[in-house]
């Protein structure tokens, strides 16, 4: 089997098929949300920790969780609510497991810590999990469980977050987003990438409609009575969003049960702040205290040839007749992948204009050097 190829991006696959984009390349990128860091006293090896995961984010295509995202972290920074010095600590550990004092410091830097912990145990005793508390948003999730890839483990990564959902048949926020990520690996290096939100959408697409005065598909949030609306306003302003699935009639309570599932591996085993006790979305009034989980597991713990079943696995869903001819039958990471070919085929990444021009904005504030705007895609 083989992952998306460069060709089928060329088809047709575009991320803003009518709107103007800038291009940016990765290092014009990754040295652009450095500058604005240290600009703000974040040490270099954080700021480069920070950069990796937001470029990586663009790279792939989950737009909402790179350069779109810097602006909070230089919010947490400015007002000083997020630790710019400093270490994650070990305060527990065992041959398999740790505890993990994020110290207060960017969500990055205490990921890369603790799934670097955890990859050294599975390669050790077999697997590793560790919790941490004490940390802040670290980007996409798949972002750690993929580093496990590189040493042909599993890995795992999740993280609890802002209050934003409804529990089924809940008025009030009290559950966050919640993502969860899986990543497996296959041969010739391909891979199962799982990297999914346990709401029925991302916050930004419910923003997006609301900027274009358009309603939003049902099931994806709820008004201050917790009843169903496709009022983008009203979701966000009193209401809420409603958990994968949607309504309890359209099966959401799976969507709520897994994101309790997060909350269990991160807010329950850290000991970190949980639930409608997490700060509220954007608010700097007190520390986040994050939980995050990380784990890796060896396969060859199991049963021989793992990535040869993995392969075929995927192999036999990417070969599925498609119900429509036009849009192949793709596995988790495909998209990902169909991206990252986009980006790979004009040698950067494709931005909004308007995010750049914003970041552009924030970059003249901090008196550093801005992002090129010299290239662009035309619709």
């Amino acid at each position: 089997s083989a992952s998306p190829t460069q060709n089928q991006v060329i088809a047709g696959w575009k991320m803003y098929p009518q709107i103007p984009q800038y291009l940016v390349s990765r290092s014009e990128m990754h040295q652009f949300i450095e500058r604005c860091m240290k600009a703000v006293g974040v040490k270099n090896s954080h700021a480069m920790a920070l950069a990796d995961v937001l470029v990586e984010g663009d790279y792939r295509g989950h737009y909402s969780h790179g350069l779109n995202r810097l602006d909070i972290y230089l919010k947490d920074m400015k007002s000083g609510i997020c630790a710019k010095d400093g270490e994650p600590v070990i305060e527990k550990s065992t041959v398999a497991t740790a505890l993990v004092n994020g110290n207060n410091l960017m969500g990055p830097v205490v990921g890369n810590f603790c799934m670097d912990l955890a990859i050294q145990k599975a390669k050790e005793v077999g697997i590793g999990w560790v919790s941490a508390y004490g940390s802040n948003h670290y980007g996409i999730a798949g972002f750690y469980s993929m580093q496990a890839l590189k040493c042909g483990f599993i890995g795992m990564s999740c993280t609890n977050t802002s209050p934003l959902v409804v529990a089924t048949r809940a008025k009030e926020c009290t559950l966050g987003t919640n993502p969860i990520s899986v990543a497996a690996p296959a041969l010739d290096g391909d891979s199962f990438v799982l990297d999914m939100a346990t709401s029925a959408v991302a916050l930004g697409k419910i923003e997006v409609q609301q900027r274009r005065n358009e309603e939003v598909p049902e099931g994806w949030g709820c008004d201050s009575n917790g009843k169903a609306t496709t009022n983008p306003t009203q979701i966000l302003t009193g209401g809420g969003q409603l958990p994968l699935g949607g309504s309890e009639a359209t099966s959401g309570y799976k969507g709520y049960g897994l994101s309790m599932l997060v909350e269990v591996f991160c807010g329950m085993l850290s000991g970190s702040h949980y639930s409608n006790n997490i700060r509220r979305w954007k608010e700097t009034d007190k520390v986040a205290n994050l939980g995050q989980c990380f784990f890796a597991i060896n396969p060859g713990c199991f049963a021989p040839n793992f990535e040869k079943r993995m392969s075929d696995l995927l192999n036999i869903h990417r070969t599925l007749e498609p119900s429509d001819p036009s849009l192949p039958v793709l596995i988790p990471g495909d998209p990902e992948a169909l991206h990252i070919a986009e980006c790979d085929h004009h040698g950067a990444i494709p931005y909004h204009v308007n995010v750049v021009d914003h970041m552009n904005s924030v970059a003249k504030e901090l008196g550093v050097d801005l992002l090129p705007t010299n290239r662009t895609i035309d619709p």
